[in-house]
Formats: C-alpha cells, structure tokens, sequence
C-alpha cells in the first residue's frame, strides 16, 4: 500500500495528475483553494476529456472553519423546447436517446460554477485572474497531452455507438483510429474556448460572441436548445445539505444532485450497531448494501429538481425517520434487490488551502463522452444529462421544459468531532454516494489513513459507468469468507477485477487540527495527490 500524501501549506487531490498539479501551481503562487480549484476544472476537463468537459455541469461545497458552509449548484435547465410534445413530434415515445442530438437537451452550467467560484474567491482576498487560472488548460489543450489508458479504453469501448455522432470521430479519433496510450492528443479548438473564456470572462459562454456560436452549433446538429436557454442560465449559491453525527457533522449537495443519499446512508448506519469490527468483513458491507437499498428507494420516489419536489431534502435526515429505516434492516439476510441504478461517469477533485479552505468539487457530462456530439465550432463536447429524464409525466423526473434533471454527482466535506476537516468524494454514478459512506467510515469507525482508505477492496450495489448488471460486486481482494458470507445472506454477488475502475475514482484531503494536511488518490484512476 502507498502511504498517504503529506502536506503543509496546500493540497489538492484529483484523478489525473496533471489536474492536481494545476491547483498545486496556483496554491504555490499565493491563490486560494477555490482559484486552485478553478485551475483544475479547467484542467481536468482537457486532460480527462472521457470523463468531462466544458459541456457538461459542476457541483461545489465549500467550507471554512469559523465561516457558514456554501455550494454552487451549477447544472444547467433543459431546453425550453423540450417538452413530451416536442419529443414525440421527433418520433421519441418511450426514453430519451443516450446519445446525439436528442440528448444534448440540457444547458451545460459548468463553467457558469467556475465564474461564481471566481467571484467568490474575490471575497476572500482572491487576486488571479481567469486567465492565469485556465492558463494550463489552454497550454494542455493547444499543445498536447498523453493518452492515457482509461481514455484509449474508454474510446475504444464505446466506439461503436459513438464513431457515427456529430464531430466525435474528427475530434476523439486520430486518423481514424482510436489514440493509442502515450500518445499525444490536442484539441486546438478546445483551447481557442478556453482562451476566449480567459479574455472574456464565463459570462462569455452563455451571453457573448461564444454563446452566440454554442447556440448555432446545436441548432444546426439539431438539439433542442437555443441561444435564449443559454442567455437565462445562471449558477446557484445553495446551502449544502448537513448531517449531525455524534462525532461529526457531514455537508453535502442539495438536489437535484443525490446528495442526500449519501447522508442516508450515514445516518442509518450511525444508528444500526454490530458491523464495526472489520473494514473488510461481511457485517459491515452488508449492513451498508443494505442502508443503501433504503436510502435508493426514498430517493427514487422524492429526488428531481427542487422545485417540483414535495418535500424539503432535509426531511429524509430527520433522526427519527433514519433509526425507523435502521430498524428496518436484518442483518442476517438481504432485503430484495433487482432495482435498476444509474449508470455515470464524472470527475471528483479535492482542495485544501493553507487557511483551512476546503473544496469538494465534481464536474460531468455524464456518460462517457456525453452526447457523443461536438459542437464543430467551439470543439465542446455537449453532456447527455438530460436523457435522465422520464417522458412518463406522471414519474418524479418527469422532462419538462426548463426543468433540472436528477444528478449522481455529489461532492462531500466532513467537519469530524477531534478537530479535522475531510473533503472526499468519487466518480461513478449510483457508486458515488456508496464509495462516499465507505470512505467516511474508514476514516471514522475503523481508523484508517486517507490512502489506505481508498486502497483497500471496494464494492458496488448495481450500475456504474461500463456495468449492466445489477448484482451486488466485489473488486476481487476480498477474502473468499466475506464473499461466501454475503451470498448465504442472499446477496446476489459477482466478482468485479481486484482494482477495478467500475467501483470509481476516489479521492481524499484531511487537515488535521494541528493545521498539516494528508492526502490519498485512487491507483484506479491516473491521478496523484499534490501538496507541499
């Protein structure tokens, strides 16, 4: 196992390298963890281009020790245009496509969060301009990056349904071919974007001469979003959800992200007893897959965009509701299963400033690839996140006009009861909010240090990003015990590779009371913890 990163002043962890370096640069220049941060999304969406991009949507939870917790909901609304109506005058009835034109039916906010993210840094002392900060992401993209395995994978895995989409062959293929790992990779047009966003501001992205250009590339390729869609959109300053514990307190996004989910889960554990005496035992991943059956169920019937929901997230945190769920849990057998799970692929990165500043951020365009379509003008490769969306009206997520569909992403902080402060999070769909409550009890309940946290054998209850299937699976370091001991529960369970990216990237930071900071990164991801 590797030993945990160390640091002193700064840190910053993310899932390739060369992100967690951008925000180490700016740290080390004087910037603070939200412009470091800012550094590495824009990084980040050059260098891991399979995994995100400019066109899709961030999440950020901010907090400072003295200071009120915030978050940025920058997610963007799907098209005015977009109505059951609209959709099945395309000859689309039952679901939206994964894939084209019809699924490039959300605003992509995620640069309106790096604006917001930038004002905010203002207010706190903040002096580096947009244009040092996307500094690195215009060099990667005008000059190149090496390919790395996941995105050779990746690409090579979904080429098929993906070589025939508007743009993606000319910009993700080199003549013809799938990249090989090592090789470089440039995307001139991406870091044109990025430069005209340097000089312009991210105001340009959806009000200038660059949203005048996103506009008539989507209309062209067909995509019912329109300039005045861009023209409305704006990033939201939220209160993140929080989570009182006996030993600690637990922010996380508001809806329409799953946020919640993973505070559930916490919850119900925090109230169920006898699964503390091994990290890597049956008892205590039974008792999570099963707090997790429960809190998936809540959140399928109550979860969408906040304004057409019924109720207050807040309300599936109330103590009383968490202990009747726990006492709903058998810890002898498995409760059914079988229900389909999301899908997903994103980007969690982590900063952490020398005055205690935290940042869990995440930033998606969901499926790999997204929409498969790039915009021929501006290289930007548009999210499919709208095709989360039910064309049944009367389901929670139900597609209407100008509505936020329900997101996986999720980013989390932990204020812990001795003093800590933990950012973490992960990529994977219905995976995140599962990997978020393993790590967080690891860390807690079992003691471990970040790396080791993250290193040891994880599991996953249904899809993420690459799976189809729904069972119950397990990276293959588990002990052949715990295995056999969760199938006579009644488990449906599956052996997943021993480090295997389908349970996600995940990422860790803590600064300890003493104010030195640790760090951990996932060995499955291409990504590194930077500090000094």
């Amino acid at each position: 196992m590797a030993n945990s990163t160390f640091g002193t002043r700064g840190i910053a962890v993310a899932p390739h390298s060369l992100a967690a370096q951008s925000a180490l640069d700016v740290l080390r220049d004087g910037g603070n963890a939200l412009e470091a941060m800012i550094a590495a999304a824009a990084a980040i969406a050059v260098v891991y281009p399979h995994m995100n991009s400019i066109g899709g949507d961030g999440f950020w939870v901010i907090h400072k020790p003295g200071f009120a917790a915030g978050a940025i909901d920058a997610s963007g609304r799907s098209a005015q245009r977009a109505s059951l109506d609209w959709y099945a005058s395309q000859g689309v009835h039952t679901s939206i496509p994964f894939r084209g034109h019809l699924a490039a039916l959300n605003v992509a906010g995620t640069v309106s969060g790096w604006g917001a993210a930038h004002q905010l840094s203002r207010g706190i002392g903040g002096r580096m301009p947009l244009s040092r900060l996307l500094s690195d992401a215009i060099y990667f993209a005008d000059q190149g990056i090496p390919i790395t395995g996941s995105q050779a994978r990746t690409t090579q895995a979904k080429l098929v349904e993906l070589i025939n989409q508007p743009g993606f062959a000319e910009t993700f293929l080199v003549n013809g071919q799938v990249p090989t790992q090592g090789s470089r990779f440039k995307q001139p047009r991406i870091a044109r974007t990025l430069a005209c966003i340097a000089k312009e501001g991210t105001e340009s992205f959806y009000r200038g001469a660059l949203a005048r250009d996103i506009a008539d590339d989507l209309e062209k390729l067909g995509s019912p979003l329109a300039l005045s869609d861009l023209q409305n959109h704006h990033a939201k300053l939220v209160n993140p959800l929080e989570l009182k514990l006996d030993q600690a307190r637990v922010l996380n996004m508001t809806p329409p992200t799953q946020g919640v989910v993973s505070l559930m889960i916490l919850g119900i554990m925090d109230a169920l007893k006898g699964w503390q005496d091994d990290p890597e035992g049956p008892d205590f991943l039974h008792a999570q897959v099963e707090a997790t059956k429960l809190a998936f169920k809540l959140r399928d019937q109550h979860i969408t965009d906040p304004d057409w929901m019924s109720l207050h997230a807040s309300e599936l945190l109330d103590p009383s509701l968490l202990k009747k769920l726990a006492g709903q849990i058998d810890l002898t057998r498995a409760a059914p299963w079988g229900q389909a799970t999301d899908p997903g692929d994103t980007i969690w990165m982590g900063v952490i400033d020398g005055s205690g500043l935290c940042v869990s951020f995440i930033q998606s365009i969901y499926h790999e690839f997204g929409s498969g379509m790039v915009l021929p003008q501006t290289g930007i490769n548009w999210q499919n996140r709208g095709c989360a969306f039910s064309l049944n009206p009367t389901h929670i997520n139900a597609l209407m006009p100008g509505k936020k569909t329900f997101h996986t992403l999720n980013p989390a902080i932990a204020i812990l009861a001795d003093g800590r402060s933990m950012v973490y999070g992960t990529m994977g769909g219905d995976g995140q909010p599962q990997t978020q409550a393993t790590l967080f009890q690891r860390i807690q309940a079992f003691g471990d240090a970040p790396q080791q946290a993250i290193e040891r054998p994880r599991w996953l209850l249904g899809r993420t990003w690459g799976q189809s299937s729904d069972s119950l699976k397990l990276e293959r370091r588990f002990s052949e015990a715990t295995f056999d001991a969760l199938k006579s529960r009644g488990h449906d369970v599956e052996w997943l590779s021993p480090w295997d990216e389908a349970v996600g990237h995940a990422g860790m930071l803590i600064q300890q009371k003493n104010g030195l900071m640790l760090g951990g990164f996932d060995p499955r991801s291409d990504g590194g913890v930077a500090a000094f």
